[in-house]
């Protein structure tokens, strides 16, 4: 099982699941993180925190706790 957080720079990946409950998986999802969608990881900063994507057509900025929630492949 390959999440977010762990993708390197420079790589396209497919959400296969989204983890979490309640409001932190619905927020996500709001972002226009669903299963099947493809991401592109742009580059994470030095210590991690935070992962910048480009999901949809859009630069997304993500915290690496939510970006350990979202299982791709």
């Amino acid at each position: 099982m390959q999440t977010l957080k762990d993708a390197r720079p420079g790589a396209t990946v497919h959400v296969t699941k989204i983890d979490g409950q309640g409001a932190v998986k619905r927020r996500i999802m709001e972002m226009g993180i669903t299963k099947g969608v493809e991401i592109y990881v742009r580059k994470v900063a030095p210590l991690g925190d935070p992962v910048e994507v480009t999901v949809r057509g859009y630069e997304l900025s993500l915290r690496k706790v939510d970006a350990q929630l979202i299982e791709v492949v």
